[in-house]
């Protein structure tokens, strides 16, 4: 399995979703991460606000920062590359990543036929 990193913007919180407007995003970000350290997958997340060390010891986050500036953040490594930069992962990516499924770290399951709210299908 490979090792994942991700190198937050400066937020409020370690997970930004924090406060009275939660991030749908970010509130993603967070559970699919729970869930992969759940299966056993390596993953660190680093936030620029409390762990500034972090973005200065890795000579590539750093290197990335100098040319971009923080809006190059959120960054992510696999395995010490780069593989995504201004975005976080998508379930499909941290999922190849990880070597598993996209069910195996899906955190909502798909509504079935039955689970709809509208006549017809779902909304």
């Amino acid at each position: 399995m490979s090792k994942i990193e991700i190198f937050d913007p400066a937020m409020c919180c370690s997970t930004g979703i924090c406060g009275p407007g939660i991030d749908p995003e970010l509130l993603r970000v967070a559970t699919t991460i729970n869930t992969l350290t759940k299966k056993g997958v390596s993953v660190i997340r680093y936030g620029l606000s409390g762990e500034p060390q972090a973005f200065v010891d890795n000579k590539i986050v750093n290197e990335y920062l100098m040319k971009e500036d923080v809006e190059i953040l959120p960054l992510t490594l696999v395995d010490g590359q780069v593989v995504k930069t201004k975005a976080y992962p998508t379930d499909d990516e941290f999922a190849k990543w990880a070597g598993l499924s996209k069910e195996e770290i899906a955190t909502v399951p798909a509504p079935s036929k039955g689970d709809c709210c509208c006549e017809g299908g779902c909304c």
